[in-house]
């Protein structure tokens, strides 16, 4: 794989209406954020602790809809150091929970010229069902190289032991089909996992750190080369969460430590101005972090052409 034909946006193929890849560089790392679809949601789940209706004016100033929202759900390709690494896997099929518009990754990993058995490490930021489920997708290990690599917190792997959605606030069938996903996960790639404590090097300036809060092993990648830096935050940063640091995702399975979380790297962010990516940021997610008092500014990043 190389991104080097097209180190900026792809252009649409004929039955693409719009582009579901884009290219960049970060000095010598190539990237490329991929959209695996999007995922139709309960509002309510941008902040379970908020008042009713201040949720509906933000939704209503952001001229989205009351009930039902569509979240993006996006991954990233990295390249750096002769090794390809797949962050994060997408729904994958399913799960008999109405979402049907998520779920490409294969095709659109394909549409890229993207080899499935070039990619030599995956990295995930925790094992929720969309951030792996497309590593369960039918026919697809066989696809992938017999030496692969997958890099996930120890933490992570420990918790979905066991684990415990107590504090979350999902909608009904959602805590069953985590839950098994992420059994089957575990069992049928338990034997390539390679569990880090806090942090780990995957390859030249890709560095994955365990963060907590969303899930108890929920990390981030932070790519670094030259003076050009990104960080690829996972669940720690939602839309939402710039204008309301404090709301609490139905998702997240400490609310507080996830907020703490949330409200350091934000504000890391806005303080040396690195670029970031998040999974359900709208696609390609590229934007800069900018403070606003105890709350922040989402400023999209300008796409290059």
């Amino acid at each position: 794989m190389s991104f080097e034909n097209h180190p900026h946006a792809v252009g649409p193929r004929p039955d693409e209406l719009v582009p579901s890849r884009y290219a960049m560089q970060v000095g010598d790392i190539d990237v490329l954020v991929v959209s695996d679809g999007v995922l139709s949601l309960p509002g309510e789940m941008l902040g379970h602790n908020a008042d009713p209706s201040a949720r509906a004016a933000w939704l209503n100033d952001m001229f989205l809809p009351p009930d039902v929202l569509d979240w993006a759900l996006n991954v990233v390709v990295v390249r750096s150091g002769g090794r390809t690494i797949l962050i994060d896997a997408g729904l994958g099929a399913d799960p008999d929970l109405n979402l049907p518009r998520a779920g490409r990754l294969v095709e659109r990993l394909e549409a890229a010229g993207i080899d499935l058995a070039a990619v030599t490490d995956v990295v995930l930021t925790h094992l929720h069902m969309d951030h792996i489920g497309g590593l369960l997708a039918d026919g697809l290990r066989e696809r992938l190289r017999p030496d692969l690599r997958i890099h996930v917190a120890a933490a992570e792997a420990k918790f979905w032991a066991a684990p415990d959605f107590s504090r979350t606030a999902m909608p009904p069938g959602f805590p069953d089909a985590l839950r098994s996903t992420a059994t089957r996960f575990l069992h049928e790639y338990g034997s390539q996992l390679r569990p880090f404590e806090t942090e780990y090097e995957v390859a030249p300036g890709v560095l994955v750190r365990r963060t907590g809060g969303h899930t108890p092993g929920h990390s981030v990648v932070r790519l670094a080369s030259g003076g050009d830096r990104l960080t690829f935050a996972g669940d720690a940063v939602f839309t939402v969460g710039f204008d309301h640091p404090d709301w609490h995702n139905g998702f997240e399975h400490d609310p507080e430590e996830a907020e703490r979380v949330r409200v350091r790297l934000l504000r890391e962010l806005a303080a040396n101005r690195e670029p970031l990516v998040a999974t359900h940021l709208p696609f390609p997610s590229i934007c800069h972090v900018a403070a606003a008092g105890d709350a922040f500014r989402w400023v999209p990043a300008v796409w290059e052409y």
